[in-house]
């Protein structure tokens, strides 16, 4: 089968077409003919050398971990799911694939009302975001301020705050990113581009600051982020596309009351994981939840995807295709 490989270390140009082996299904695992493939930005960083400590890969390795497609064989114990529509995160590695095996316990049936493309575009954002509302408890009425609104998961947040009955401000750059989050509900959509964003943040915030900061930016903006949070708060710093976390004083958040979360709130087991990508899959199949996918490219064209990420040009995510 053909497998998008990581040669070594580099940029986009480094993910080439390879032919392996088929996989083979072991007890309690099944073999799913791939369809959709979910990319996410750590992934380019990680095929360019950063965060190996977090991620202990080495070249040559397949990436991905977020896959849909429909069930073409099964080992022993799990037959049930043969021939079923499913989604499911798989790790790190093996993703980018014509096949991939996953455990049943990782598996969440995709409803017919919801495609491949737009499952897999939520098997990861669409469960950390969902996560990342249950662990912040956003109520109704409450200020959040969204970093990042216009990404991936920053769509996902800003639908749910919304839905929650939140009032949302959120960030992003230039006008058609913050067109797209205000077409998606956010109550303010402030362009981090433009020397001043914070004052402004903060008076859409009402001056009072935020009940919650959803951070998926991190570096600079997410620290300046993290003074807009109110005293007494929550702030989550879950993303780093800059190239780090922002870098959060825990003293000062323990002068100020703000409770602190991070990635590490939002890892999760395979049961729970899959539970909330049902979830996740549920809520699109009744309208609630829509992913913004700004782009797909075939499998063979791997490289081209993360080329398409590195940019920042595009609006939400992009999905492979099998």
């Amino acid at each position: 089968m053909h497998v998008a490989q990581v040669t070594e270390f580099g940029g986009p140009d480094v993910l080439v077409t390879a032919e392996v082996p088929d996989p083979q299904a072991g007890p309690g695992q099944v073999v799913v003919e791939v369809a959709a493939i979910d990319t996410i930005f750590v992934e380019t960083q990680v095929r360019a050398g950063w965060g190996t400590g977090f991620f202990p890969v080495r070249p040559p390795y397949v990436p991905g971990g977020g896959i849909a497609g429909t069930v073409g064989a099964t080992g022993a114990g799990v037959d049930e799911w043969l021939g079923r529509r499913v989604a499911a995160s798989i790790g790190f590695t093996g993703g980018y694939a014509e096949r991939a095996v996953a455990t049943a316990e990782s598996l969440a049936p995709v409803p017919d009302e919801v495609s491949f493309t737009d499952a897999a575009a939520l098997i990861h954002d669409g469960v950390t975001a969902h996560a990342l509302l249950d662990r912040t408890a956003i109520k109704p009425g409450e200020r959040v301020l969204i970093t990042g609104a216009s990404g991936g998961m920053g769509t996902l947040l800003v639908q749910l705050a919304t839905a929650a009955g939140a009032y949302v401000v959120g960030t992003a750059r230039g006008v058609l990113k913050t067109a797209l989050v205000r077409e998606l509900g956010a109550d303010v959509v402030v362009d981090a581009a433009v020397p001043g964003w914070v004052e402004r943040a903060r008076e859409a915030l009402g001056g009072a600051g935020a009940d919650v900061v959803l951070d998926g930016v991190g570096g600079d903006l997410g620290l300046a982020a993290f003074a807009l949070a109110a005293d007494g708060g929550r702030f989550s710093g879950h993303g780093a596309p800059t190239g780090g976390f922002a870098a959060v004083d825990p003293g000062e958040a323990r002068r100020r009351g703000v409770r602190l979360l991070g990635i590490a709130d939002v890892q999760l087991s395979a049961a729970a994981h899959s539970n909330l990508a049902a979830r996740a899959l549920a809520a699109a199949a009744s309208g609630i939840l829509c992913p913004v996918i700004g782009a797909t490219f075939p499998l063979v064209r791997a490289s081209e995807a993360h080329a398409a990420i590195e940019s920042r040009e595009l609006l939400g995510k992009v999905v492979l295709t099998v």
